[in-house]
């Protein structure tokens, strides 16, 4: 079948399409899904490179979420059938063809749900739900100030926060991406900027942020210590700046503030430990609340660029240069204009390379 394959690691753009050994038949608690799309994140970039706390054996086919269709089911398989339309979460492998996974990782898609709009919720709205009620345990009322705003995280970030109740604040480097989280439902946005704790504190009387995701860190963590409230929650999902920040652990002390690390990747098999299974049943959950307010417009997912396949390297550098907001895709089935959304089929854990 044809797929992106990582032979070696290093730069992105050395992985190239080719020929790979087909996914193989489902066991008895797996299914096998055609895949239509899958989408990119700095996550992908880091196990390419191999600076990802888990390595897949080389060659390998990169890709951690992707949707599709379900083309044959395990025995044992119960939830889907064949002809579903899913999105699925893997260790790897989704820059390909077909996929061979666990049944308690492939999620069916309502039926009037485009996949595109669906792809986006496992991993950035469910890192967000993750981060916003299991740890930060978001009350209605509350304001919460969401770092890079513009990206899948963020911006999911902040759509939940405004259908949960409470008042989001969008920060983010660039005005385009501001105005996205503005459209997603912020109450106001603010630069990435020495500012930044100023801004919120005039936005909240004074009193500063309940809750702060951030997915960022480097300087915009550290500023944003400042921007909290007495006795606020501050949840750390990622260093898409590149670097982890330093701690001022005596703002922490006098402002009563509870520090929460949220690594999403353990709820889906990214450790070392596979504890997929073990997180299966409120990862289900969870997701079903999702598409169904996705299905009632309460909240709005979208993929905002798709590259073709040979496209990666390209989806990436636009990743990184902060050029896009919200989710990025890369097409699999077919070729599209790169940057272009279109309207809307790998390896497995477990697939021998060719």
């Amino acid at each position: 079948m044809r797929a992106l394959i990582c032979r070696q690691h290093g730069p992105v753009e050395d992985v190239l399409p080719g020929e790979f050994a087909d996914a193989p038949a489902p066991g008895p608690d797996e299914v096998t899904i055609a895949i239509d799309y899958a989408s990119v994140s700095h996550a992908t970039k880091l196990l390419i490179e191999g600076r990802y706390q888990s390595r897949p054996p080389l060659p390998f086919v990169p890709g951690t979420e992707a949707a599709g269709r379900v083309l044959a089911c395990g025995a044992r398989v119960t939830r889907l059938r064949p002809g579903d339309r899913v999105v699925a979460l893997s260790r790897w492998g989704c820059y390909a063809e077909r996929l061979t996974l666990p049944e308690h990782t492939v999620y069916p898609v309502p039926d009037d749900l485009p996949l595109l709009d669906a792809l986006p919720i496992p991993i950035s709205y469910g890192t967000a739900w993750g981060a916003l009620l299991w740890r930060a345990a978001l009350q209605p009322g509350e304001t919460v100030l969401v770092l890079g705003a513009g990206s899948g995280v963020g911006l999911a970030a902040v759509e939940l926060a405004a259908s949960l109740g409470a008042a989001g604040l969008a920060c983010a480097s660039t005005l385009a991406k501001r105005q996205g989280g503005l459209a997603a439902g912020a109450a106001q946005a603010f630069a990435a900027d020495d500012g930044m704790a100023q801004a919120v504190k005039a936005a909240t009387s004074g009193r500063g942020a309940d809750v702060v995701l951030d997915p960022v860190g480097g300087d915009a963590f550290e500023r944003s210590v400042r921007a909290a409230a007495a006795n606020a929650r501050i949840v750390s999902v990622g260093f898409a700046s590149g670097r982890v920040p330093d701690v001022p652990l005596n703002l922490l002390l006098v402002k009563n503030i509870a520090l929460h690390g949220f690594f999403f990747g353990r709820y889906i098999g990214w450790t070392p430990t596979d504890e997929r299974a073990v997180h299966a049943p409120a990862l289900q959950r969870t997701l079903s609340t999702l598409f169904d307010w996705a299905r009632s417009k309460r909240i709005r997912p979208a993929v905002t660029a798709i590259h073709p396949i040979t496209g990666l390297a390209a989806a990436l550098a636009a990743l990184e240069s902060r050029q896009v907001v919200g989710k990025v895709a890369i097409t699999i089935t077919t070729e599209t204009n790169p940057c272009m959304p279109s309207p809307s089929g790998a390896t497995t854990d477990r697939a021998a390379p060719a």
